[in-house]
């Protein structure tokens, strides 16, 4: 029976996760505060009408809460620079300075570069790039003074340059932004590196989340290799405790981290 283990290796923790309404978000804000961590689950939907996905910030919140975690919603567009300063602010505010910060939250469009329109465009790279970017920028002096914290940020293995001569999906800009995402962490680890902060990014592999199911992309040739949302909480969270200068600058890969650590995924609260 899966509980919350207020005295879990990230206890007393502050963690704030994007993206957090619903699939890989959602599990690692379950997984993250059924090890101690106060949690501000994050995404724009609040309530079920507002999206056509199932799932909503205040759901995760009470599903933590029901089980006795600590938890809190804070709506954020994260395309919009005052809502992400208003993210971190209310993090602060509830439960004081950022400890982990995980960057989960994505919006995504396949469609052909030739076709590709621009608002969509600098859209995605808000979300995926420049948010990831400011949100640190916000967390990290607290972070220094206290010489110690986690950056995690999730890609997706179309950060890989794609085979020669494979029919594509209109999936470039979204490679682009999270190739760019991948860069950014490993810069970032070797600039704080020595004020004990981890920054790490993962990729979760193939994941039936409502996002996943909704784009199409499991079908016969690759639903083989779909794995539970579960193995991709478990290794973010391996990600996020220990010793920053031995768990940093690393692009990992949800399977390879379960196997390196021999870690047993959990069912989630």
């Amino acid at each position: 029976m899966p509980s919350i283990n207020l005295k879990g290796v990230l206890a007393g923790r502050v963690a704030v996760v994007t993206g957090a309404s619903r699939g890989i978000g959602e599990a690692i804000a379950r997984r993250f505060a059924m090890e101690g961590a106060k949690v501000v689950v994050s995404a724009r939907t609040v309530a079920a009408e507002e999206h056509y996905l199932p799932g909503t910030i205040t759901d995760t919140v009470n599903r933590i809460v029901a089980a006795g975690g600590d938890a809190i919603a804070v709506r954020a567009d994260l395309a919009n620079a005052q809502d992400r300063d208003a993210l971190i602010d209310a993090a602060i505010s509830a439960y004081g300075a950022v400890d982990i910060l995980v960057n989960n939250a994505a919006i995504t469009y396949f469609i052909p570069v030739e076709t590709f329109p621009e608002k969509r465009f600098r859209l995605m790279m808000e979300v995926q790039v420049w948010a990831p970017f400011h949100l640190a920028q916000r967390v990290l002096p607290a972070m220094k003074e206290r010489g110690n914290g986690w950056i995690l940020n999730i890609s997706s293995h179309a950060a890989i340059h794609p085979q020669k001569g494979m029919p594509g999906r209109g999936g470039t800009v979204y490679g682009m932004c999270k190739a760019a995402l991948e860069r950014f962490t490993t810069g970032l680890a070797q600039e704080v590196f020595d004020d004990g902060i981890g920054v790490n990014v993962i990729s979760p592999g193939l994941v039936a989340t409502p996002g996943v199911i909704h784009h199409k992309l499991i079908n016969e040739t690759n639903k083989e290799r779909v794995l539970p949302v579960e193995h991709m909480a478990e290794a973010c969270l391996r990600l996020c405790h220990g010793d920053p200068r031995q768990i940093t600058g690393r692009i990992d890969y949800a399977d390879a981290v379960i196997e390196e650590f021999a870690l047993r995924p959990v069912d989630l609260v």
